[in-house]
């Protein structure tokens, strides 16, 4: 197989539509776009969410709350979690946790919480942990580092 011999699929693709290109093409004359009207013109049509003069769904429903742009969303992982997927004295860190599967998607990073028990001695490097993980890590033997 060569670069030159390369190809689509077989019926992966469809020819564009040459619009206004004669009768013979069965889209010549209006070119589709019917006959009059607003839609018919070049440069014509309403703007998106342009409901004819009526009152805007966007306007007539209620605004509530506020985006903060300050805040800060973290990844949330339990303490027993890690007991599930780390062996005893491993150390925890981002990576690791990709690794592991259990971070998908890192977001503003990494947040450990206290649900469940942990029996193995870990070292945890992430960005922030709870004070009840971060007694339980202690409890059972491990570190705390929060980056």
């Amino acid at each position: 197989m060569k670069l030159h011999e390369l190809k689509p699929a077989e019926g992966s693709t469809k020819s564009r539509k040459r619009v206004g290109r004669g009768s013979g093409s069965g889209l010549g004359n209006t070119a589709g776009r019917g006959h009059k009207g607003q839609k018919s013109r070049s440069g014509g049509g309403v703007r998106p969410g342009f409901e004819g003069g009526q009152m805007p769904i966007i306007r007539r429903i209620p605004k509530r709350g506020f985006t903060n742009i300050f805040g800060k969303e973290y990844t949330v992982i339990n303490v027993s979690d890690l007991e599930a997927r780390f062996q005893d004295g491993d150390v925890v860190t981002l990576e690791s946790l990709i690794e592991n599967g259990l971070v998908k998607k890192v977001l503003d990073g990494v947040k450990i919480l206290g649900d469940g028990e942990l029996t193995k001695a870990l070292t945890v490097k992430v960005q922030k942990v709870s004070k009840t993980a971060a007694d339980k890590i202690i409890a059972a033997g491990g570190k705390v580092e929060v980056e």
